[in-house]
């Protein structure tokens, strides 16, 4: 499943406020009860002092441990919040106040209270409570002598067990209060870092919506506005989704002046052949009705003279539109290949035949080189003899009378043949090179004849041989003739 840039953002953002509301809540509790552990061992850093020196039962040594009891209890009450053990230099609990059950330890580490009596180490100073085998408590300790000798230590627990239960439901309520305050902060801050986070993600949004509705303002052209220049980011798919709805419209925009570009020239196309239809079906409608008004009064030799010219006029009018139909299906995607193996020496003895006539007429030399043409190729046969058929007319057309003309097949490398048709006519300007495969163009130097042409061959041929998989190439100049060749796959 592919989690969005958003849902990532989401979900980090989320755990992250988790993350960081569980570490400063963890944090700021230890915070605060070791500053409050440290104010108060602080403050009663001379308690156990005062009181052994104070207390003539302490101060003169310890010999009845059932008054030191009893002196605990009186401490006790007026202290409740404190305990008190006298404790043997070993760590024994020699004496204290309370029920025997509630005293868990019978012997303490007495190194905390030799670090804090010497005050070797910073505050607070834990040491052991004797009622809980887990727990270490803050406390308060002075030496007790007997003369030179030391007889233990008064070792005053701070915050004892009647404290922790007292502060514990106290403490309850004021972590409630400040829970709720934390919490209603914390809340305020996410959701204002949410809006900034949300901000931050739709701006781009924003911005590529208004580029949208601009661009459909005008009319989808992208010269009438500036595009957004987006960030190449393959992990941002805002801007992936900039950067194709650019993509998009440069495309939309190019689609649309093509075929603008197209209407156009199709307009024009349409215009010129009009004319070209014009004047054959005008010559045929006219000999037809000559020869229908006035057929009685035409002798033999005048009415089979008219009926030649009106058929002549009808093979060209059905050439012209039988061109415009096999263009419109050519751009239309509607031709069908037949792909074959053949000898294409086949093929263009066949065409030499098919132009023999025209070619006589112009006694223009038509060759094939070598002769000998040995080559098998794999193509449309119908397509191709198509197109050596508008190649062939095309050099006939434009060659003067006893010129050349020459098919030349070369064998260009192991899957491909080269297939030449070369002139010796009247060439074309080099500057016009470029748009003799535009429907309808007509070079500037054109040999006019007496037959209608509709311009279209060349652009068929074109057309034809991308259908096959090849480009036609020229190249010519005036006076010298010009050559068109195109590869075909060919077989070994």
């Amino acid at each position: 499943m592919k989690v969005s840039l958003y849902q990532r953002i989401a979900v980090a953002l989320v755990l992250l406020f988790i993350a960081i509301a569980c570490t400063f809540s963890v944090w700021s509790a230890k915070l605060e009860t070791t500053a409050r552990h440290k104010a108060e061992q602080r403050l009663h850093l001379q308690l156990a002092d005062h009181i052994g020196n104070d207390n003539p039962l302490l101060k003169e040594g310890v010999y009845d441990y059932q008054a030191l009891t009893n002196l605990f209890h009186s401490l006790m009450i007026l202290g409740p919040s404190f305990e008190f053990y006298f404790v043997a230099p070993n760590g024994d609990i020699l004496s204290y106040f309370a029920e025997s059950e509630q005293v868990q330890r019978q012997t303490i580490n007495i190194a905390p209270l030799v670090d804090f009596i010497n005050r070797k180490k910073a505050l607070p100073i834990y040491g052991d409570d004797p009622r809980n085998n887990e727990q270490q408590k803050i406390f308060s300790a002075a030496p007790v002598y007997n003369g030179p000798n030391l007889q233990g230590y008064l070792y005053i627990i701070i915050g004892g067990e009647v404290y922790d239960a007292v502060f514990s439901d106290v403490q309850s309520e004021k972590y409630l209060s400040q829970s709720l305050v934390f919490l209603l902060g914390v809340v305020v801050s996410f959701f204002l870092i949410l809006l900034i986070l949300v901000r931050f993600l739709t701006l781009p949004l924003k911005l590529l919506t208004e580029n949208i509705r601009k661009f459909k303002q005008v009319d989808f052209d992208i010269n009438e506005m500036t595009l957004l220049a987006w960030p190449a980011a393959k992990h941002n798919e805002i801007h992936e989704l900039g950067q194709v709805f650019n993509e998009m419209a440069s495309q939309i925009n190019s689609q649309f002046a093509l075929l603008q570009n197209n209407d156009k020239t199709r307009r024009e196309m349409l215009t010129d052949l009009s004319h070209d239809l014009r004047t054959p079906l005008s010559a045929l409608q006219g000999y037809l009705e000559t020869i229908q008004f006035k057929g009685a009064s035409l002798s033999e030799k005048q009415h089979q003279q008219f009926i030649a010219i009106a058929f002549k006029n009808a093979n060209q009018l059905k050439k012209l539109v039988d061109q415009i139909f096999e263009l419109a299906h050519l751009e239309g995607g509607e031709v069908t290949l037949q792909l074959e193996a053949f000898p294409l020496a086949e093929l263009l003895h066949d065409i030499v035949a098919k132009f023999q006539h025209r070619l006589d007429e112009k006694q223009i030399q038509l060759t094939i080189e070598p002769f000998e043409c040995e080559f098998m190729v794999h193509t449309d046969i119908g397509k191709l003899e198509r197109v050596l058929s508008n190649l062939i007319d095309n050099a006939i057309r434009h060659t003067d009378v006893a010129g050349k003309v020459m098919m030349k097949v070369t064998n260009k490398s192991n899957e491909l043949v080269n297939l030449a048709v070369i002139d010796n006519g009247t060439g074309i300007d080099s500057k016009e090179l470029a748009y003799i495969f535009d429907p309808r163009f007509r070079a500037s130097n054109a040999i006019c004849d007496d037959k209608e042409h509709g311009g279209l061959g060349l652009a068929i041929t074109q057309k034809l041989l991308l259908l096959l998989g090849s480009d036609i190439h020229v190249k010519s100049e005036i006076g010298k003739g010009t050559t068109f060749d195109f590869d075909l796959t060919g077989i070994k």
